[in-house]
């Protein structure tokens, strides 16, 4: 299972940017997909997630400015992200809890650099 983030970059406080992170591999099934962030010297937290159902839940403070989408038929999840602000600037990562190789487990992309300049 691989998971390719793409879509980070510099942009201005105010602008957007929308990441993608493709899935590919022998999978069965996905139950979660989400997106999380670390600045340096912080935890890594999560910004968005998304069930199977389509249920989503977000940080408080990207409530409203981010969106979080799955392209099913492409296995493909999207974040997209407006009215950018300087706090931010992180790498972000692609997270899914899928079923491969005869089990449950998460499987984390690579990070995508997301700086915001104010």
């Amino acid at each position: 299972v691989q998971l390719q983030a793409s879509g980070g970059g510099l942009v201005q406080a105010g602008g957007s940017l929308r990441l993608s992170c493709e899935v590919s591999g022998s999978i069965f099934s996905i139950n979660v997909m989400g997106w999380y962030r670390q600045a340096p010297g912080k935890q890594r937290e999560l910004v968005a997630g998304m069930d199977s159902r389509g249920t989503t839940n977000y940080a408080d403070d990207v409530k409203g400015r981010f969106t979080i989408s799955r392209d099913a038929a492409k296995n493909t999840v999207h974040l997209q992200m407006n009215s950018l602000r300087p706090e931010d600037t992180a790498a972000y990562y692609c997270k899914i809890r899928a079923y491969a190789d005869f089990r449950w487990a998460d499987y984390w992309g690579q990070g995508t650099q997301v700086t915001v300049s104010s």
